[in-house]
C-alpha cells in the first residue's frame, strides 16, 4: 500500500512540475521550476511508429536471424510456427497465396473457419513491428534491439508465406513489404467512429436505430435450466453448497418449475402438541440445541428453517433421519455436522417433526 501512495505521489509531482513548467514560459511566477526535457528524455518516450513509417528507426534483421530470435524469447509462448501454445491466440495461418495478391483475407468472410489469427487481420506491417517493439518479449518488454525487431518480424511474416527465407527487412524495404501484405486491403474508414470527409464518408454513423416507443415486445427473461434427463445426475443441486450470493440451487429431485408444498399454518391438533412437546425434549436430550436453534442459526440452521427447506418432500422424514445419524456437510455450508449416536426411534421422532414442521 505505501508502494501504491509513494507511486501516486511521484506522478502527481510530474503532473505538477509539467503543469509548472507549462506556466513559467508565460507567468514570470514560475521562472526556475521545471526544465525542457532532453533529446534523449524524449527519444526514450517517443517510439511509436505511424502506418507512413514516420518513427521507423534505421536498421534491418534477417529471416534467419529472426528465427534465432523467436526460438529463444518467442516460442514459448507462441509456439515453434507461431501456431500459440496454452494462452495465447495463434498469429499465423488462414491465409494463402492469392491472399497476398488481393490484400484481402478470404476467409475473415468464412464463417467456418475456426479462429482468427494476427496475419489474417492486421493491416500494417507497421504495427506488428511497433508491437513487437515496445512489448515483447512478454517478461522484458522494450528489451530486444532493433535488429531483432526487424529480424522476429520478418520471420513471423516469412512463417506467413509473406516473405522468403532469404529476405532481409529494413527501413529501405518496408513499405514494399506493406504491399505483401494478406489483409492490407481489408481495413475501411467508410463508418461513423472519426467525422471528416477525410475518414471516407464524413462521419454519416454505420448504425441506424430508431427507439420503440409503441407495440413494443416485452424483454425477453434469460434464465439456465436442466434437461429432464440430466436433473438429479449429480445429486440434488439445492443441497449442494453454494459459496456466492443467496442462489441455493435448484431442487433436483422435483421436476421442473414445482414448487414445494407450503408448510399448514393451522395450529396443530392437541396429539400433534404432544408429539411436538416431546420431539423438543429429545432434541434438547441429545444436545441439538446447542447447534440449532429453534428459529435461528446458532452453528447450523434453524429447526423451522430446516423444516421449510425439506417441506412436501416425499422422502423428507427417511432422508432427515439419515442426515441426523450419518451426519454432513456442504448442504448448510462449510461447517460439518459430525454423526449422532441417538436411539433409532429417537431419530425417526426428530425427522418425523422436522418434516411437519417443526413445531414448538
Amino acid at each position: 500500500m505505501s508502494s501504491f501512495r509513494n507511486s501516486i505521489g511521484a506522478l502527481t509531482l510530474l503532473a505538477l512540475a509539467g503543469t509548472a513548467w507549462a506556466q513559467a514560459g508565460a507567468n514570470p511566477a514560475y521562472s526556475g521550476i521545471g526544465r525542457a526535457a532532453t533529446p534523449k528524455e524524449v527519444q526514450a518516450w517517443d517510439i511509436d511508429v505511424r502506418p507512413d513509417f514516420k518513427g521507423l528507426p534505421a536498421g534491418s534483421g534477417s529471416v534467419a536471424k529472426g528465427m534465432e530470435v523467436w526460438e529463444g524469447k518467442c516460442a514459448s509462448c507462441h509456439g515453434i510456427f507461431g501456431e500459440s501454445n496454452e494462452i495465447f491466440s495463434p498469429l499465423v495461418g488462414g491465409t494463402t497465396k492469392e491472399d497476398v495478391k488481393t490484400g484481402r483475407v478470404a476467409r475473415l468472410n468464412d464463417r467456418s473457419f475456426p479462429g482468427r489469427t494476427t496475419l489474417m487481420k492486421v493491416s500494417n506491417v507497421s504495427t506488428l513491428w511497433d508491437y513487437i517493439n515496445r512489448a515483447m518479449p512478454w517478461n522484458a518488454p522494450k528489451s530486444l534491439s532493433v535488429e531483432e525487431v526487424y529480424a522476429v518480424t520478418a520471420y513471423l511474416l516469412n512463417m506467413g508465406e509473406v516473405l522468403p527465407e532469404s529476405f532481409v527487412l529494413s527501413d529501405k524495404n518496408i513499405a514494399q513489404v506493406q504491399g505483401l501484405l494478406p489483409n492490407r486491403n481489408g481495413k475501411t474508414t467508410d463508418h461513423g467512429l472519426w467525422p471528416g470527409k477525410g475518414m471516407g464518408n464524413g462521419g454519416k454513423p454505420d448504425v441506424v436505430a430508431k427507439a420503440c416507443m409503441t407495440n413494443c415486445e416485452a424483454e425477453p427473461k434469460l434464465a439456465s435450466f436442466l434437461p429432464d434427463f440430466a436433473r438429479n445426475a449429480h445429486g440434488n443441486l439445492a443441497e449442494q453448497n453454494r459459496l456466492v450470493g443467496a442462489q441455493r440451487g435448484a431442487d433436483t429431485t422435483r421436476p421442473a418449475g414445482a414448487t414445494p408444498a407450503a408448510v399448514p399454518l393451522s395450529a396443530p391438533a392437541p396429539a400433534a402438541a404432544a408429539g411436538n412437546a416431546a420431539a423438543v425434549a429429545l432434541a434438547g436430550k441429545h444436545t441439538c440445541t446447542a447447534c440449532h436453534g429453534m428459529d435461528n442459526k446458532i452453528v447450523g440452521p434453524g429447526f423451522t428453517e430446516i423444516a421449510k427447506k425439506y417441506a412436501g418432500r416425499a422422502d423428507a422424514e427417511a432422508y432427515l433421519a439419515g442426515k441426523i445419524k450419518a451426519g454432513g456437510q456442504g448442504v448448510w455450508g462449510a461447517i460439518p455436522m459430525p454423526a449422532q449416536a441417538l436411539p433409532e426411534a429417537d431419530a425417526r421422532t426428530l425427522a418425523q417433526w422436522l418434516a411437519a414442521g417443526a413445531r414448538k
